[in-house]
Protein backbone atom coordinates (compact mmCIF):
# COMPACT_ATOMS: atom_id res chain seq x y z
CA UNK A 1 0.00 0.00 0.00
CA UNK A 2 1.21 3.40 -0.82
CA UNK A 3 1.94 5.93 2.06
CA UNK A 4 3.42 8.13 3.31
CA UNK A 5 6.43 8.24 1.46
CA UNK A 6 5.07 8.75 -1.67
CA UNK A 7 3.42 12.14 -0.79
CA UNK A 8 6.83 13.53 -1.33
CA UNK A 9 7.11 12.59 -4.91
CA UNK A 10 8.64 16.08 -6.35
CA UNK A 11 8.81 19.75 -5.88
CA UNK A 12 7.38 22.34 -8.23
CA UNK A 13 10.86 23.72 -9.02
CA UNK A 14 8.65 27.32 -9.77
CA UNK A 15 6.90 27.21 -6.38
CA UNK A 16 10.33 26.10 -4.68
CA UNK A 17 11.09 30.04 -4.83
CA UNK A 18 7.81 30.84 -3.94
CA UNK A 19 7.24 29.64 -1.09
CA UNK A 20 10.21 27.72 0.72
CA UNK A 21 11.59 28.61 3.81
CA UNK A 22 11.22 32.09 3.50
CA UNK A 23 13.15 33.69 6.12
CA UNK A 24 11.56 36.87 7.56
CA UNK A 25 13.70 39.24 9.49
CA UNK A 26 11.25 42.37 10.93
CA UNK A 27 13.79 45.19 12.24
CA UNK A 28 13.19 48.20 14.15
CA UNK A 29 15.85 51.19 13.63
CA UNK A 30 14.47 52.72 16.69
CA UNK A 31 12.94 52.41 19.89
CA UNK A 32 9.08 53.25 19.98
CA UNK A 33 6.50 52.90 23.19
CA UNK A 34 4.95 49.56 22.89
CA UNK A 35 2.51 48.80 19.99
CA UNK A 36 -0.76 49.03 20.41
CA UNK A 37 -3.74 47.20 18.17
CA UNK A 38 -7.07 49.03 17.15
CA UNK A 39 -10.09 47.77 19.46
CA UNK A 40 -12.42 46.21 17.37
CA UNK A 41 -16.26 47.28 17.21
CA UNK A 42 -17.14 43.79 18.40
CA UNK A 43 -16.78 43.71 22.37
CA UNK A 44 -15.57 40.56 23.99
CA UNK A 45 -13.61 39.68 20.63
CA UNK A 46 -10.27 41.40 20.86
CA UNK A 47 -8.68 43.08 23.62
CA UNK A 48 -8.58 46.80 24.09
CA UNK A 49 -5.12 48.92 23.13
CA UNK A 50 -4.61 49.47 26.52
CA UNK A 51 -4.75 45.72 26.95
CA UNK A 52 -2.44 44.73 23.92
CA UNK A 53 0.24 47.53 25.39
CA UNK A 54 0.19 45.88 28.51
CA UNK A 55 1.09 42.40 27.41
CA UNK A 56 4.21 43.90 25.67
CA UNK A 57 5.25 45.43 29.15
CA UNK A 58 7.32 41.82 29.86
CA UNK A 59 9.71 42.68 26.68
CA UNK A 60 11.24 45.98 28.28
CA UNK A 61 13.55 44.27 30.50
CA UNK A 62 14.80 41.82 28.12
CA UNK A 63 17.04 42.03 24.77
CA UNK A 64 18.69 39.51 22.15
CA UNK A 65 17.75 37.49 19.58
CA UNK A 66 15.14 34.79 19.66
CA UNK A 67 15.18 32.15 16.00
CA UNK A 68 11.60 30.83 15.10
CA UNK A 69 11.26 28.28 12.55
CA UNK A 70 8.43 25.24 11.33
CA UNK A 71 5.08 25.31 10.32
CA UNK A 72 4.23 27.41 7.58
CA UNK A 73 0.82 28.08 9.25
CA UNK A 74 2.29 29.69 11.93
CA UNK A 75 4.52 32.28 9.61
CA UNK A 76 1.59 35.47 9.47
CA UNK A 77 0.77 35.05 13.55
CA UNK A 78 4.65 35.03 14.34
CA UNK A 79 5.76 37.78 11.99
CA UNK A 80 2.90 40.34 13.00
CA UNK A 81 3.95 38.87 17.11
CA UNK A 82 7.94 39.65 16.09
CA UNK A 83 6.88 43.04 14.66
CA UNK A 84 5.23 44.32 17.53
CA UNK A 85 7.95 42.98 19.93
CA UNK A 86 10.39 44.57 18.27
CA UNK A 87 8.99 47.92 17.98
CA UNK A 88 8.25 47.73 21.82
CA UNK A 89 12.15 47.03 22.56
CA UNK A 90 14.78 47.90 19.53
CA UNK A 91 17.39 45.69 21.68
CA UNK A 92 15.14 42.55 20.33
CA UNK A 93 15.61 41.14 17.00
CA UNK A 94 13.47 37.78 16.36
CA UNK A 95 13.20 35.60 13.03
CA UNK A 96 10.84 33.44 11.22
CA UNK A 97 11.68 30.94 8.90
CA UNK A 98 9.15 28.26 7.22
CA UNK A 99 10.47 24.67 6.41
CA UNK A 100 7.04 22.79 7.93
CA UNK A 101 6.54 20.93 10.97
CA UNK A 102 9.01 18.02 10.49
CA UNK A 103 11.60 21.02 10.12
CA UNK A 104 10.64 22.27 13.37
CA UNK A 105 10.85 19.69 15.05
CA UNK A 106 14.27 18.93 13.77
CA UNK A 107 15.98 22.43 14.18
CA UNK A 108 14.16 23.31 17.93
CA UNK A 109 15.72 19.51 18.47
CA UNK A 110 19.50 20.31 17.51
CA UNK A 111 19.29 23.37 19.40
CA UNK A 112 19.80 25.66 15.94
CA UNK A 113 16.69 27.82 16.76
CA UNK A 114 14.92 28.32 20.09
CA UNK A 115 11.08 27.86 19.20
CA UNK A 116 9.90 25.53 16.50
CA UNK A 117 6.73 25.34 15.45
CA UNK A 118 4.55 22.26 13.99
CA UNK A 119 0.64 22.34 12.98
CA UNK A 120 0.35 18.61 14.78
CA UNK A 121 1.36 17.21 18.13
CA UNK A 122 4.37 16.15 18.75
CA UNK A 123 5.21 12.47 18.42
CA UNK A 124 6.14 10.30 22.21
CA UNK A 125 9.58 9.61 20.10
CA UNK A 126 10.20 13.38 19.03
CA UNK A 127 9.23 14.09 22.76
CA UNK A 128 11.94 11.46 24.05
CA UNK A 129 14.75 11.76 21.63
CA UNK A 130 15.17 15.62 21.67
CA UNK A 131 13.46 16.64 25.31
CA UNK A 132 10.53 18.96 23.75
CA UNK A 133 8.34 21.02 25.14
CA UNK A 134 4.77 22.00 23.94
CA UNK A 135 2.81 24.78 23.79
CA UNK A 136 -0.40 25.29 22.06
CA UNK A 137 -1.84 28.70 20.63
CA UNK A 138 -4.67 28.34 18.16
CA UNK A 139 -7.14 26.12 16.50
CA UNK A 140 -7.13 26.07 12.76
CA UNK A 141 -8.50 24.09 10.13
CA UNK A 142 -7.40 22.30 6.84
CA UNK A 143 -9.54 22.99 3.51
CA UNK A 144 -9.85 21.28 0.40
CA UNK A 145 -8.81 24.19 -2.21
CA UNK A 146 -9.74 24.51 -6.19
CA UNK A 147 -9.59 27.53 -8.30
CA UNK A 148 -12.17 30.23 -8.39
CA UNK A 149 -12.74 29.47 -11.70
CA UNK A 150 -13.83 26.00 -10.87
CA UNK A 151 -17.88 25.38 -10.53
CA UNK A 152 -16.96 22.46 -8.26
CA UNK A 153 -17.94 23.87 -5.25
CA UNK A 154 -18.89 20.61 -2.99
CA UNK A 155 -17.53 16.76 -2.74
CA UNK A 156 -17.87 14.62 -0.37
CA UNK A 157 -15.21 12.83 1.59
CA UNK A 158 -15.19 9.70 -0.50
CA UNK A 159 -14.90 11.63 -3.56
CA UNK A 160 -11.97 13.73 -1.91
CA UNK A 161 -10.14 10.34 -1.20
CA UNK A 162 -10.87 8.95 -5.05
CA UNK A 163 -9.44 12.51 -6.55
CA UNK A 164 -6.29 11.87 -4.52
CA UNK A 165 -5.98 8.31 -4.65
CA UNK A 166 -5.60 8.91 -8.30
CA UNK A 167 -8.73 6.74 -9.09
CA UNK A 168 -10.77 10.23 -10.25
CA UNK A 169 -8.96 12.00 -12.68
CA UNK A 170 -11.25 14.78 -14.81
CA UNK A 171 -13.26 17.40 -13.49
CA UNK A 172 -16.42 15.82 -15.30
CA UNK A 173 -16.68 12.80 -13.12
CA UNK A 174 -17.64 15.65 -10.21
CA UNK A 175 -19.64 17.81 -12.19
CA UNK A 176 -17.41 20.48 -13.71
CA UNK A 177 -15.24 20.70 -17.00
CA UNK A 178 -13.73 18.29 -18.76
CA UNK A 179 -10.49 18.65 -18.17
CA UNK A 180 -7.67 16.39 -16.26
CA UNK A 181 -7.49 16.81 -12.98
CA UNK A 182 -4.27 18.12 -11.49
CA UNK A 183 -3.09 17.19 -7.66
CA UNK A 184 -0.77 19.16 -5.47
CA UNK A 185 0.52 17.47 -2.06
CA UNK A 186 2.29 18.65 0.24
CA UNK A 187 5.81 17.24 1.90
CA UNK A 188 5.79 14.18 4.31
CA UNK A 189 7.35 16.39 7.44
CA UNK A 190 4.49 19.06 6.49
CA UNK A 191 1.82 19.49 9.82
CA UNK A 192 -1.02 20.57 7.15
CA UNK A 193 -0.57 17.15 5.37
CA UNK A 194 -0.59 15.26 8.48
CA UNK A 195 -3.53 16.15 9.39
CA UNK A 196 -5.25 16.25 6.38
CA UNK A 197 -4.29 12.72 5.29
CA UNK A 198 -5.10 11.26 8.56
CA UNK A 199 -8.23 13.18 9.27
CA UNK A 200 -10.01 13.54 5.92
CA UNK A 201 -7.85 10.35 4.03
CA UNK A 202 -8.09 8.50 5.98
CA UNK A 203 -4.69 7.33 5.72
CA UNK A 204 -5.35 6.41 2.39
CA UNK A 205 -3.28 6.44 -0.75
CA UNK A 206 -1.97 9.71 -2.70
CA UNK A 207 -1.13 9.28 -6.29
CA UNK A 208 2.55 9.18 -7.32
CA UNK A 209 1.88 11.82 -9.65
CA UNK A 210 0.81 14.90 -7.16
CA UNK A 211 2.70 17.62 -7.27
CA UNK A 212 4.32 18.15 -3.69
CA UNK A 213 5.08 21.75 -2.82
CA UNK A 214 7.07 23.07 0.55
CA UNK A 215 4.41 25.79 2.09
CA UNK A 216 0.83 26.85 2.77
CA UNK A 217 1.92 30.02 0.55
CA UNK A 218 3.39 28.16 -2.16
CA UNK A 219 0.01 25.52 -2.48
CA UNK A 220 -2.05 28.68 -2.70
CA UNK A 221 0.08 30.35 -5.40
CA UNK A 222 0.22 26.84 -7.22
CA UNK A 223 -4.14 26.62 -7.16
CA UNK A 224 -4.40 30.07 -8.23
CA UNK A 225 -2.48 29.46 -11.31
CA UNK A 226 -3.97 26.25 -12.19
CA UNK A 227 -7.54 26.38 -13.07
CA UNK A 228 -7.67 22.37 -12.95
CA UNK A 229 -5.86 22.09 -9.75
CA UNK A 230 -6.80 20.69 -6.46
CA UNK A 231 -4.70 20.75 -3.11
CA UNK A 232 -5.54 21.34 0.53
CA UNK A 233 -4.37 24.18 2.85
CA UNK A 234 -4.84 26.09 6.10
CA UNK A 235 -8.56 27.49 6.05
CA UNK A 236 -6.02 30.74 7.96
CA UNK A 237 -4.36 31.09 4.07
CA UNK A 238 -7.64 30.49 1.97
CA UNK A 239 -8.27 34.37 0.45
CA UNK A 240 -10.04 35.58 -2.78
CA UNK A 241 -7.26 33.94 -4.90
CA UNK A 242 -8.41 30.07 -4.14
CA UNK A 243 -11.96 28.86 -2.81
CA UNK A 244 -12.70 26.31 0.05
CA UNK A 245 -14.14 23.59 -0.80
CA UNK A 246 -17.76 22.23 1.22
CA UNK A 247 -16.53 18.56 2.58
CA UNK A 248 -20.03 16.83 3.14
CA UNK A 249 -22.18 19.68 2.96
CA UNK A 250 -19.83 21.91 5.59
CA UNK A 251 -18.18 24.80 4.40
CA UNK A 252 -14.31 25.08 5.28
CA UNK A 253 -14.85 27.80 7.84
CA UNK A 254 -13.02 28.85 10.83
CA UNK A 255 -16.69 29.14 12.56
CA UNK A 256 -17.15 25.86 11.72
CA UNK A 257 -14.07 24.42 12.76
CA UNK A 258 -14.61 25.94 16.02
CA UNK A 259 -18.02 24.62 16.82
CA UNK A 260 -17.21 21.50 15.59
CA UNK A 261 -18.79 21.10 12.54
CA UNK A 262 -15.64 20.86 10.45
CA UNK A 263 -14.06 18.13 11.52
CA UNK A 264 -10.55 18.84 9.92
CA UNK A 265 -9.28 20.49 12.43
CA UNK A 266 -5.81 20.40 14.70
CA UNK A 267 -3.88 22.84 16.99
CA UNK A 268 -0.95 25.15 16.01
CA UNK A 269 1.97 24.73 18.49
CA UNK A 270 4.94 26.26 19.50
CA UNK A 271 8.09 23.66 21.17
CA UNK A 272 10.99 24.15 22.80
CA UNK A 273 13.79 22.31 23.77
CA UNK A 274 13.22 22.28 27.75
CA UNK A 275 11.89 24.42 29.55
CA UNK A 276 11.81 27.57 27.94
CA UNK A 277 13.41 30.77 29.70
CA UNK A 278 14.09 34.83 29.38
CA UNK A 279 13.23 36.02 25.86
CA UNK A 280 11.88 32.61 24.32
CA UNK A 281 8.94 32.21 27.77
CA UNK A 282 8.03 35.48 27.01
CA UNK A 283 7.57 35.32 23.60
CA UNK A 284 5.33 32.36 24.33
CA UNK A 285 3.52 33.79 26.84
CA UNK A 286 3.07 36.58 24.65
CA UNK A 287 1.70 34.31 22.00
CA UNK A 288 -0.31 32.36 24.04
CA UNK A 289 -2.20 34.93 26.01
CA UNK A 290 -5.07 37.63 25.46
CA UNK A 291 -2.88 39.98 24.72
CA UNK A 292 -2.30 38.71 21.52
CA UNK A 293 -5.53 36.91 20.95
CA UNK A 294 -6.46 39.68 18.18
CA UNK A 295 -3.13 39.03 15.91
CA UNK A 296 -4.32 35.17 16.05
CA UNK A 297 -7.43 35.60 15.01
CA UNK A 298 -6.76 38.54 12.55
CA UNK A 299 -4.75 35.77 10.84
CA UNK A 300 -7.74 33.44 10.26
CA UNK A 301 -6.97 30.77 13.19
CA UNK A 302 -8.61 30.87 16.82
CA UNK A 303 -7.15 31.76 19.61
CA UNK A 304 -6.96 29.56 22.36
CA UNK A 305 -6.09 32.26 24.86
CA UNK A 306 -9.28 32.76 27.56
Amino acid sequence: MRNEREMSSRYMASLVALGCLGLFLWGCSRTDAPAKSKPSGSAGKTESAADAGKALESFQSLEGNLDIAGGTAHIPVMEEAAKRVMKANAKIRITVAGGGSGMGVQKVGEGLVQIGNTGRALSDEEVKKHGLKSFAFAVDGVAVVVHPDNPVREMTTQQIKDVFAGKTTNWTDLGGKDAKITLYSRDEGSGTRAVFWKKLLAKGDVAQNANVVPSNGAMKTAIAGDANGIGYLSIGHVDKSVVGVKVDGVEPTQENAKDGTYKVTRKLYMNTKGDPTGLTKAFIDYVMGPGAAEIVRSKGYIPLAK
